[in-house]
């Protein structure tokens, strides 16, 4: 249970933290700040734990299983967690498509590096650059979503940000494309090593 590992499993540890913020009642703005740290953290232990393993030669069979999942289970509660809470039901409907696409590549691209991992190398196995602006996408419209009406809700001279959400809106529309853009790309890449016989 070396450092990496034990970050891992803090963010899962995490991630019904996060739910309890959002849904317990704590009152705003406090809610969207206590909840926006916790995701953050969440987030930062993605970025060190898979850097200190390759830096310290720490990867692991339980890294390399628990490291995704983790990720998974992070912007899963996130974005379903939002789904539930009354503050984010102006963007609702274009929230349940954009969680419902995440949901679905993530679960198909899962099941695709499980049925070529025994034929693919680990290098195409890999998350590429796609899947890395992917997950900041996700990272970057949930702590968005969270901190802008805070950030400027009383703000004068933003009020056209403010009213309509503007920032929530593009990193959402952001983290939808790149989903599916990175979704494609892994798709076509793992597509070589499927056989219908």
């Amino acid at each position: 249970m070396n450092l990496p590992n034990k970050l891992t499993l803090l963010r899962v540890a995490l991630v019904p933290v996060f739910v309890v913020v959002m849904t317990v009642g704590i009152p705003y703005p406090y809610v969207n700040l206590i909840a926006a740290a916790v995701f953050g953290i969440t987030s930062l232990t993605d970025m060190l734990d898979g850097k200190i393993a390759r830096k310290y030669d720490l990867i692991t069979d339980f890294g390399k299983l628990m490291d995704p999942v983790a990720d998974k289970f992070m912007v899963f509660a996130a974005l379903i967690t939002m789904l539930y809470c009354d503050p984010f039901s102006y963007m609702k409907p274009f929230l349940l498509v954009a969680t419902l696409i995440v949901i679905f590549r993530e679960l198909g691209i899962t099941s695709l590096r499980m049925v070529v991992s025994g034929k693919a190398s680990a290098t195409t196995l890999a998350a590429n650059w796609l899947g890395k602006v992917k997950t900041v996408s996700q990272i970057t419209f949930i702590l968005t979503a969270l901190l802008e009406p805070v950030l400027f809700g009383s703000t004068p001279f933003v009020d056209v940000v403010a009213e309509y959400h503007i920032l929530s809106y593009a990193t959402l529309a952001f983290m939808t494309v790149m989903t599916v853009w990175s979704g494609v790309n892994y798709a076509a890449a793992y597509s070589k090593y499927l056989s219908l016989k």
